[in-house]
């Protein structure tokens, strides 16, 4: 029996698309925030950081990012993260996972093709930046 599975990448142009629509956002708000596109490997496809933005944030956008291709968003994360004190040791101490909120999956008919992570503003107006991005390019998170 042949069982054969074709896996969906989001594409560059997508993926930056997206992050100038989570900037845009951002600057229409007054937020200053870096964005960052992965794809389901947790690789960089964009990235955006607004002019002035610590270098820092551009790494915290990524790390959150990594974390949603885990299927799930970064604030979901956090409470599964926070419901047992074991999961609490164990995924604090791995790298580039983040708890924080700006970190959402994005999903083209269901299947995980990437994920956006936004930093530098309140993490709800982190989400905000996400969602936008992801909107601007007709998926869902």
């Amino acid at each position: 029996m042949s069982v054969s599975f074709t896996k969906r990448f989001i594409s560059q142009s997508a993926a930056n698309a997206a992050v100038q629509e989570a900037l845009a956002h951002a600057a229409e708000n007054g937020w200053q925030v870096a964005a960052v596109v992965v794809d389901p490997s947790g690789h960089m496809v964009a990235a955006g950081r607004m002019d002035g933005t610590p270098a820092a944030v551009a790494d915290f956008a990524s790390d959150k990012a990594r974390t949603a291709v885990l299927g799930k968003t970064t604030r979901a994360f956090a409470e599964r993260m926070l419901s047992a004190p074991a999961l609490q040791l164990g995924l604090a101490n791995r790298p580039n996972l983040c708890a924080w909120d700006g970190g959402m999956p994005i999903l083209e008919d269901g299947q995980l093709i990437g994920a956006i992570g936004v930093s530098g503003a309140a993490g709800p107006d982190d989400i905000l930046c996400a969602e936008a991005g992801v909107r601007a390019i007709g998926l869902t998170t």
